[in-house]
């Protein structure tokens, strides 16, 4: 694998994704950005996302309606998406490694992982219905 070439770009895109725990939109991640590197184009955001979500040094979560999130923890953990408000929160809970193992007792294929995410309203969407 060559060497990846050191970009500024992408080094403030990774470091806003490993301190936020918004689970930003790429749309989210320019904006941010830009206060940083206004010249940055959305493209650039994209292109980077993408290579990160790619090296594994980000998670990309698909959100069921057509957008996406991204994450800067990699490390194995669960996320609650609200239906109203549309925000991605880290879940505070086991490990479920579990449910590969008992997914492949009638498989005859290889279990290699899982995504799980949960769903509902978050505990602000909750106090306002």
């Amino acid at each position: 694998m060559a060497v990846m070439k050191y970009s500024r770009q992408r080094e403030a895109i990774k470091d806003y994704l490993m301190h936020t725990k918004e689970h930003p939109t790429a749309e989210m991640v320019y904006e941010h950005i830009r206060l940083i590197i206004p010249n940055i184009s959305l493209g650039t955001v994209y292109r980077n996302l993408s290579l990160l979500v790619d090296t594994g040094e980000a998670v990309k979560i698909p959100c069921g309606d057509g957008s996406e999130r991204f994450d800067g923890c990699t490390a194995p953990h669960y996320h609650f998406m609200c239906n109203h408000c549309k925000c991605v929160i880290d879940l505070n809970m086991p490990d479920l490694s579990i449910i590969d193992e008992v997914a492949g007792k009638n498989f005859s294929g290889q279990i290699m992982g899982h995504n799980t995410y949960f769903y509902g309203l978050c505990e602000k969407c909750l106090k306002m219905s």
